[in-house]
């Protein structure tokens, strides 16, 4: 079976397209920032998305809708006692968030319920597209920046 021989004028070219190719993948296909401070689907939080020492996570840092009046501002719902009484403000909800091709991958916690989920997240435009995920079931919120 005969082999494919570039030519000795097209070789050094080619060689140098492999090396433009071998060197660039990383960068144009890393997952665009997110960190900042963006307002929840719901308009009921502001979530700042930044560095947790070493990981990229997203923790409460204003409530806007809280519980009802007389209640109490903490994870009461968390599924562990000893987490009950925290306050929403400072709580993690996006956790273990590691780039991922075009987006990134981690866990998202909802204090409305006190479960956790696989989270995806990615920019979408100006915007922030979140999923919540349990298998191959996800649900979508778009986050805003926030002010």
């Amino acid at each position: 079976m005969p082999q494919f021989m570039p030519s000795p004028m097209i070789r050094p070219l080619l060689l140098g397209l492999a090396a433009v190719t071998v060197a660039l993948p990383a960068p144009l296909f890393a997952a665009a920032p997110i960190a900042g401070r963006w307002l929840t689907a719901d308009g009921g939080a502001v979530v700042a998305i930044g560095d947790c020492g070493g990981a990229i996570c997203g923790r409460v840092v204003k409530v806007i809708k809280g519980p009802p009046a007389g209640k109490p501002w903490v994870d009461s719902l968390n599924p562990d006692p000893k987490l009950k009484t925290r306050p929403l403000v400072g709580l993690p909800i996006l956790t273990e968030l590691s780039s991922s091709g075009d987006g990134w991958k981690g866990k998202i916690y909802d204090p409305k319920t006190g479960k956790t989920y696989r989270a995806v997240v990615a920019r979408d435009g100006a915007n922030l597209k979140v999923q919540g995920c349990i298998a191959i079931f996800c649900q979508t919120m778009v986050w805003t920046r926030a002010g």
